[in-house]
């Protein structure tokens, strides 16, 4: 099934708990046989619909609050293009069936967008259409693991894209290698009191908090290495663990899975190492001190905001007495 059918078979009463994120919304039917034709490159450019997403330092050109997207007639075709897929339905600027194609760049290329402004995928996703976002989200993804599985793992020869760049092939062993995502789970964590823990990472500034978070580990379940972090994080055993929703997050590589969990106990223990501080937060507590900026949280494109509002009950800038529990 290409994606276009899956998501026009998927309602809004059928989207799980957390809703649509700003980083799941992608509509493009990425064509996975489609591109995989002899000469796909070679056509795609002898069409004057075709259309090109420019990456560079990993920004993308924004004009207008829109991803600029160059008609192919412009664009020089590159060695390593790498085919994003097509419009599963005409939008306000590209009708249906439009295909359109990844070209990257060593440094920004300001005489190529005039009047554009480069910006990075969390800067820019929220306020992108759903087409746009997940065009932005799959460039940043694929081109995260070109630059990093660039040479066999078997026997460390160079690796060369076929198949419009979603696969490398050793020419030593004819070995085939594919994109890799990595699975982390993240997730809200209350006490009776329907306190949130919130934990502050010892890389970032201080009073900084976020929901915890780790990567699943091989052979092990999602609702394990909900009970296995949260612990190592903060000293809390949770029991429960409930799944909210997904989001990709390419930096570089992670699905981030959303859960909520509940805590056996109250008396959390910073693991002193990957986090400093775990505090229990009341409604209340966050809203006050995230308006007199005591302390911040995580940024609306990330599936840590969407939990943390989740459990708060909207957005975080309105009184929790305003209808929140």
């Amino acid at each position: 099934m290409t994606q276009a059918v899956g998501m026009q078979a998927v309602g809004i009463a059928s989207l799980p708990p957390l809703g649509s994120l700003p980083l799941a919304r992608g509509t493009a039917d990425r064509g996975s046989t489609f591109r995989a034709s002899p000469g796909l490159f070679d056509r795609l450019w002898e069409q004057p619909a075709t259309r090109v997403l420019h990456l560079a330092r990993k920004r993308s050109p924004l004009r207008n609050g829109r991803l600029m997207l160059s008609s192919v007639a412009d664009v020089a075709r590159p060695e390593n293009p790498v085919y994003l897929g097509s419009t599963a339905e005409a939008t306000e600027h590209l009708p249906t069936g439009t295909h359109i194609v990844l070209v990257e760049h060593e440094d920004i290329q300001e005489g190529l967008a005039a009047e554009a402004s480069w910006v990075g995928l969390r800067e820019a996703a929220a306020g992108l259409s759903a087409l746009e976002a997940g065009l932005f989200v799959e460039a940043m993804a694929i081109s995260n693991w070109h630059a990093t599985h660039t040479h066999c793992p078997r026997c460390g020869e160079p690796t060369s894209p076929i198949d419009g760049g979603w696969v490398r092939r050793c020419p030593a062993d004819e070995s085939l290698h594919f994109p890799r995502t990595d699975p982390a789970i993240i997730v809200t964590v209350t006490d009776e009191e329907d306190r949130l823990l919130l934990g502050s990472s010892a890389a970032w500034p201080e009073n900084r908090f976020s929901t915890l978070a780790g990567f699943v580990e091989p052979g092990e379940s999602l609702e394990a290495a909900v009970v296995r972090e949260v612990e190592e994080e903060s000293g809390i055993v949770v029991h429960s663990p409930t799944y909210l929703g997904s989001q990709p997050w390419p930096f570089p590589a992670s699905l981030m899975l959303g859960f909520t969990a509940k805590a056996s106990h109250a008396l959390p223990v910073p693991d002193g190492v990957e986090i400093r501080e775990v505090r229990w937060f009341t409604r209340e507590d966050l809203f006050t001190g995230l308006k007199e900026d005591r302390i911040s949280v995580a940024s609306g494109a990330s599936i840590a905001r969407a939990l943390i509002e989740h459990w708060y009950g909207g957005p975080l800038d309105e009184e929790p007495s305003a209808g929140r529990p």
